[in-house]
């Protein structure tokens, strides 16, 4: 017999092209997709399960489009000197904690977010990991985590020469095998790019290598471009090009690529991430954190590039990002009527189609054929809540609210704000705490 699931009695949001806002209507899933939505009268079946989402709106699951699980470690650490700017930010803090991470960190500073992420409604990731002195089997061991908490994530590794050639060759690597991992095994819940740090640590020699092991994979890469300042005068000054026009040069760009970031693109560059489907993801968190800048996603979005939204681990609270988005506009743009569309259609629209540029079964829409991906939200409307006024409802009404339930693939992973995965929180947070403790030493 076929798994099924009922969810009825609760408002759906179908999002998507044609995006819906229906009454009465039910969900069936079958066997981890969608497959039907139609009048709740019409379901009169016996199913596996039956979830009454009476009180609850019905949305597709989150989707975050740049990570980094491994950050878990850093929580409440002062060890890190004071730092001026971006690029201090990294040498007093990231890059020095980075190196120091082992195999075991980087499995339980994933565990952790998935978790988090499951509770926060957040069903697929896009993660970025670096932990160059146990770069080899260092994906595997995050794959273990995404498979154990029953979420979806693509993965990869950054590639920098900052610690030297045999260690941004081990990065290549590392890429290469789990790309192919991915290929061969098909995983619904395990997609792969081919990782970059940022273009200001990768020298033409290894750019150059890497970009062509990436396309002989046929696959799009995952980098941070233009994030501050500095990358751009690097660039300019090593190099003789800007970020973006750099990595057109070695092919980097495209329909498969994310460019993470972008906060410091001029016009020239914008073109070039349009003219080559390159998506961009927008991370307004971190970027204010580390007093960057904020990208101006209004012109690219008058451009036609697609903006996603992302969270630079600062959170996998999605809800949570998307205000922040909507206020850096209003503050960077001096004007207080601007950026709303941009903003929210990041999240509640862009980020599916970047992600079903590598996803299949498709997600991010509630319609038949679509992986059953799905989260309930307590919510009461109390204004008129229909397709002309969902997105208001989001920024300013949903996004308070609470997350009840958490589909992923078909599987409840938390039902009635209680977590369904067979995994131990407490059990996990100890083991990660005293594993911080001894990277906290290293450090």
């Amino acid at each position: 017999m076929p798994r099924t699931l009922l969810i009825k009695n609760g408002i759906i949001v179908t999002l998507g092209e044609r995006n819906k806002v229906l009454y009465n209507h039910a969900i069936l899933c079958e066997d981890g997709l969608i497959k039907k939505i139609a009048p709740t009268k019409s379901f009169a079946a016996t199913y596996t399960k039956v979830i009454d989402a009476g009180g609850k709106v019905v949305l597709p699951g989150f989707i975050n489009t740049h990570m980094h699980f491994y950050s878990t470690m850093v929580r409440g650490l002062g060890k890190a000197a004071p730092s001026k700017d971006f690029q201090e930010v990294l040498e007093n803090l990231w890059w020095r904690l980075d190196k120091k991470l082992t195999l075991d960190d980087s499995y339980y500073s994933a565990l952790l977010p998935l978790c988090d992420a499951i509770k926060r409604g957040t069903t697929t990731l896009t993660d970025h990991h670096a932990s160059p002195m146990a770069a080899r089997g260092s994906l595997d061991k995050i794959a273990q985590a995404v498979k154990e908490t029953g979420l979806r994530a693509s993965l990869c590794f950054e590639v920098s020469d900052r610690d030297g050639a045999k260690v941004a060759q081990n990065g290549i690597d590392e890429n290469v095998a789990f790309i192919k991992r991915c290929a061969k095994e098909n995983d619904p819940q395990l997609k792969a790019l081919f990782g970059l740090h940022a273009s200001f640590t990768i020298g033409d020699q290894t750019l150059g290598t890497a970009a062509a092991a990436g396309q002989e994979l046929g696959v799009g890469f995952h980098i941070h471009a233009a994030e501050a300042k500095s990358d751009q005068d690097y660039n300019k000054k090593n190099f003789g090009l800007r970020v973006v026009e750099r990595l057109h040069k070695f092919g980097i760009l495209g329909s498969q690529t994310i460019a993470a970031h972008c906060v410091h693109v001029n016009d020239r560059e914008m073109d070039l991430l349009e003219k080559t489907g390159t998506a961009v993801v927008h991370n307004p968190q971190s970027n204010m954190n580390n007093a960057v800048g904020v990208a101006d996603i209004i012109k690219m979005s008058q451009k036609g590039i697609l903006v996603g939204l992302g969270t630079d681990a600062m959170t996998v609270n999605m809800l949570e990002e998307v205000r922040v988005a909507l206020w850096a506009q209003h503050l960077s743009h001096g004007n207080p009527s601007v950026g709303f569309m941009e903003a929210l259609s990041a999240l509640m629209f862009n980020n599916a189609k970047i992600a079903n540029r590598y996803w299949e079964p498709k997600i991010g829409v509630l319609a038949e054929g679509y992986a059953a991906d799905i989260v309930l939200m307590d919510y009461f409307p109390p204004t008129p809540f229909d397709e002309s006024t969902f997105l208001g409802h989001v920024g300013f009404g949903l996004s308070q609210s609470f997350v009840d339930t958490t589909i992923c693939g078909g599987k409840v992973l938390m039902e009635r704000k209680k977590l369904k995965i067979n995994l131990d929180e407490e059990e996990i947070a100890a083991k990660s705490l005293e594993l911080a403790r001894k990277l906290w030493k290293r450090f």
